[in-house]
């Protein structure tokens, strides 16, 4: 009889799910899959949005979503995959964040949720039923889930402190 671990089950589900959705927005900005507008598109975008250098600013949030989502989905590198997706998340609720909470007004609600929800599974690893269990969890090593989270951390307070920094100079003084 096969025993079916119910917490790896869910581990499976949550890490799909959430890969899926992280996979599809990264296509988006990457390949303009989805209605999305492509590198071109999504530089044009980071640049309105105050992100510098706005093309290599585009790639990485593509990336992080597309790369992190396919990979959090497989269940492979776990803690690179869900740290480098909640950096990208980290981003898009820094540009979010002036419209307040709520996703209904344009706030950082959903961003938020998918950058913890990232990283929660980044923390706690894949599960039994995942590319990482099968390959003896070769890229998921707590040295690993430490190196991401710290790199992961320091990279995006860079990138929204240089983009809350441009932003700063480019409002006009009050008198």
């Amino acid at each position: 009889m096969v025993c079916v671990n119910r917490r790896d089950l869910g581990l499976l589900a949550l890490r799909v799910g959430t890969g899926a959705v992280l996979a599809a927005h990264g296509s988006q900005k990457l390949a303009g899959w989805f209605g999305g507008g492509g590198i071109q598109g999504t530089t044009a975008a980071m640049e309105a949005m105050g992100f510098h250098p706005p093309k290599r600013s585009a790639v990485a949030a593509g990336l992080g979503e597309a790369g992190g989502g396919v990979l959090l989905a497989l269940g492979l590198a776990t803690p690179a995959a869900g740290a480098a997706a909640a950096g990208a998340m980290a981003g898009a609720v820094a540009v979010h964040a002036p419209a307040g909470f709520f996703a209904q007004g344009g706030g950082y609600e959903y961003p938020a949720f998918l950058g913890f929800t990232a990283a929660a599974i980044g923390l706690t690893g894949p599960g039994r039923y995942s590319v990482d269990h099968a390959t003896c969890h070769v890229f998921d090593r707590p040295w690993t889930v430490a190196l991401a989270f710290a790199g992961t951390a320091v990279a995006a307070a860079a990138v929204v402190g240089r983009r809350a920094k441009g932003q700063a100079q480019r409002e006009p003084e009050e008198f």
